[in-house]
C-alpha cells in the first residue's frame, strides 16, 4: 500500500468526489491560485477550473452564507477555513441556517454542505489561533463532526462527508498535514459515526480523537513496559458518536481515560463520561479520569504552551490512577 500526506489525502478525497460529482464545488480564501493555505488542494484549479475551485476574500459570514444558499439549488459545497478559529466569524450560516434548513422547511430541503479546515493548537500561535471547537459544533442538533487523526481515516471520512445530505463539520490539524500514513489506491469510504480501535488491551480503555491521540500511543508504548496493556480507541467522529464500542470497551476493561485537547468545561470528554456511569456504572473499577488542556487561553509562551496541552506524561499518571499504582 502507498503512502502519502494527509494533505494528499484531503485533497485525493476531494478531488476523486469532485470527478464523480458535478455538483460539488470547493471554495475558501487561497483554495484556488496558491493550492490552499496548506497545499490541501494543489492542482484541483487546473483540474476543475475556477468555477469549481473559488478564491474567496477574507469574508467567512459571507462566503459561508453564499455555500449554504447553493445547496438550496442543488449543489455540494466544500467550504475551506483557514481555520476553525476563524469559522466564528461565520457562524451564524453554521448554526442558524446550515444545521437548521431541513428541519425549517420540513424536508423540503436538505443541506448537503461540508465545512473544513485545522481545529486545536498548531504551535505558538497564540490564543485566538489556538482553539478546539469540537464540543461547540457537536452540541448543534442537526451537525454531524468529523475529527480524523490519520491520512487513511482523513480520505474515506472525508468522502462520506461529502456524499452525506446532511451538513458535516470536518476538523483536521495544521500540524498533521505533513504526517504520512497508508492509503489505498482504490475507492474506499469509512462509515460516519463509527470509531476504531487502533490498539487492543485488556487493563484500560484510552478514548481520544485528532492529533491529540498520538500521545495516547506514546503512553501505551511506555506503559506496555511495566506490562499495562492499552486499549485505544479513536472517535474519528465526535456527532454521532460511537457510544457502543466505548462501552464494550469498558466492558471489557473497567477503567477508562478519555484524552482530548479541549478546555474542561463541558466538552466531548465530559459526555463520554457521563455516558459511560450512566450504561456502565457497574463495570467500573475506578472513577473516570479526564485529561484536557489547562483551563485558560493558549499561551503563546512555548514553556507554558507545553505545559497548558495535553501529553504522554499526562496519560501515564492517568492511566496508573485508574489502576490504583
Amino acid at each position: 500500500m502507498r503512502t502519502i500526506q494527509f494533505r494528499e489525502a484531503v485533497c485525493e478525497a476531494m478531488s476523486e468526489e469532485m470527478r464523480r460529482d458535478e455538483s460539488v464545488y470547493l471554495m475558501g480564501e487561497e483554495v484556488a491560485e496558491y493550492n490552499g493555505a496548506y497545499k490541501a488542494s494543489k492542482g484541483m484549479l487546473d483540474e476543475f477550473g475556477a468555477k469549481r475551485v473559488i478564491d474567496t476574500p477574507i469574508a467567512e459570514l459571507g462566503f459561508g452564507g453564499i455555500a449554504v444558499g447553493s445547496t438550496m439549488t442543488g449543489c455540494r459545497p466544500i467550504v475551506e477555513y483557514m481555520t476553525f478559529n476563524f469559522s466564528l466569524v461565520g457562524i451564524d450560516q453554521i448554526i442558524n441556517n446550515a444545521a437548521k434548513i431541513r428541519q425549517m422547511s420540513g424536508g423540503q430541503f436538505p443541506c448537503p454542505i461540508v465545512f473544513r479546515g485545522p481545529t486545536a493548537s498548531a504551535g505558538q500561535l497564540g490564543a485566538t489561533h489556538s482553539q478546539a471547537f469540537e464540543n461547540w459544533f457537536a452540541n448543534t442538533p442537526g451537525l454531524k463532526v468529523i475529527v480524523p487523526s490519520n491520512p487513511y481515516d482523513a480520505k474515506g471520512l472525508l468522502k462520506a462527508a461529502i456524499r452525506d445530505n446532511d451538513p458535516v463539520i470536518f476538523m483536521e490539524s495544521e500540524q498533521m498535514y505533513g504526517d504520512k500514513g497508508e492509503v489505498p489506491d482504490g475507492e474506499y469510504i469509512l462509515p460516519i459515526g463509527v470509531a476504531d480501535i487502533k490498539r487492543e488491551g485488556t487493563d484500560v480503555t484510552i478514548v481520544s480523537f485528532g492529533k491529540i491521540i498520538k500521545e495516547a500511543y506514546k503512553a501505551a508504548d511506555e506503559l506496555e513496559k511495566e506490562g499495562i496493556s492499552c486499549e485505544i480507541i479513536d472517535l474519528r467522529t465526535v456527532r454521532p458518536m460511537d457510544y457502543q464500542a466505548i462501552f464494550d470497551s469498558v466492558k471489557k476493561t473497567n477503567r477508562l481515560v478519555v484524552l482530548e485537547e479541549a478546555w474542561p468545561f463541558g466538552n466531548i470528554s465530559t459526555e463520554i463520561t457521563y455516558q459511560v456511569q450512566d450504561n456502565c456504572f457497574d463495570y467500573l473499577d475506578a472513577p473516570i479520569q479526564r485529561i484536557n488542556t489547562a483551563d485558560t487561553p493558549a499561551p503563546y509562551s512555548p514553556v507554558l504552551l507545553k505545559e497548558w496541552l495535553p501529553n504522554s506524561e499526562d496519560v501515564i499518571k492517568a492511566v496508573k490512577k485508574v489502576l490504583y499504582k
